[in-house]
């Protein structure tokens, strides 16, 4: 059970990362003459989708270490 927890886990990491990509090329594709602001919105959103992927997946592996050492 905890295996697939784990993998559902891993594909939303995968996701989140996916999207913060996303929202950048959003703000890079922009063609406005102050897309500096949407830019480093797009850096903030990535930054943040790779820390909360990082901490998802940390807290499942922890979980799931846990549960093993039972």
């Amino acid at each position: 059970m905890a295996g697939m927890l784990q993998i559902i886990t891993y594909l939303l990491a995968f996701y989140l990362v996916v999207k913060g990509v996303e929202i950048l090329q959003i703000g890079l594709a922009s063609n406005r003459e102050k897309r500096i602001g949407v830019i480093v919105i797009g850096v903030v959103t990535l930054l943040l989708c790779i820390g909360a992927a990082f901490v998802f997946t940390t807290m499942q592996d922890q979980q799931a270490r846990s549960i093993s050492s039972r």
